[in-house]
């Protein structure tokens, strides 16, 4: 495929992605300028960032430290600047790779990391590290995500018979408290807390799952009215995450196509 050709087919994409957010945002009774597209590329080249650049995208997503590393030098080398996002599970060893690059860390699910980014943020970087704790609202340790102990009480919570965050072993473990680690987070001044990310677990009706999130996200601007940020929302249920509240969504399949069909 030749660049112009790969550009036209994102620039399609693209085009579907910002109708379908506008579509939802109409109907939640939203502006459509508060809901942000974080384009996920992670197996994708760096060349598509810079045709994405071009189209004009600004944040983008990676969920594999040592994928994205060599894509952020990439697409610098290239003259080109994008807000990087780093959604996927990270391991602490990874923490000083991490933050060489990353703009925003999405994925912060205990204090052990927390910790760790805070210790390389306060030795690599000259301004603070944006942060989001990552949720779990079904409290699958597999996933990862911090548990809201405050969700169990909510009957939103309990889906399909499933137990709410707050029920489960993980609710516990002080390393995944949210409010622990949050507090945590604003208390450093190398990290700076900006809100909250989730999935939608396997088996859960997204929109039921997001009206959770939505009642974690309010609990947490109580205690920090900074932490607006509401990551939240994938190709296959965006409409849902904007209906309760999301002003990011996470977009891969949708936008960049099937990875098996390129090229």
């Amino acid at each position: 495929m030749t660049d112009q050709a790969r550009r036209d087919q994102l620039a399609a994409s693209l085009a579907g992605v910002r109708e379908r957010i506008a579509r939802a945002c109409s109907a939640a009774g939203r502006d459509e300028g508060s809901v942000a597209l974080v384009a996920v590329t992670k197996t994708y080249p760096a060349e598509d960032v810079v045709l994405l650049a071009g189209l004009g995208v600004t944040d983008v997503g990676e969920n594999k430290d040592q994928e994205a590393a060599a894509k952020a030098a990439q697409v610098a080398s290239a003259g080109v600047v994008v807000r990087w996002h780093f959604v996927g599970q990270l391991q602490r060893n990874k923490a000083r790779s991490v933050v060489r690059y990353a703009d925003l860390v999405e994925s912060v699910d205990s204090l052990r990391l927390a910790s760790a980014l805070d210790a390389a943020a306060g030795r690599l970087r000259d301004a603070p590290l944006d942060v989001l704790i990552q949720v779990s609202i079904d409290g699958d340790p597999a996933r990862g995500g911090a548990i809201d102990p405050a969700a169990g009480g909510s009957p939103a919570g309990r889906v399909a018979g499933r137990p709410a965050p707050g029920d489960l072993a993980g609710a516990s473990d002080p390393d995944r408290d949210l409010r622990r680690i949050a507090d945590a987070v604003a208390s450093s001044e190398s990290l700076r807390l900006r809100g909250l990310m989730a999935v939608a677990p396997r088996g859960w009706e997204p929109g039921r799952a997001f009206e959770v999130l939505a009642g974690t996200a309010a609990r947490l601007r109580a205690d920090h009215p900074d932490a607006t940020v509401l990551s939240a929302g994938m190709s296959g249920d965006l409409e849902q995450a904007v209906q309760h509240g999301a002003t990011h969504v996470r977009i891969g399949t949708s936008l960049l196509g099937m990875r098996n069909t390129l090229r």
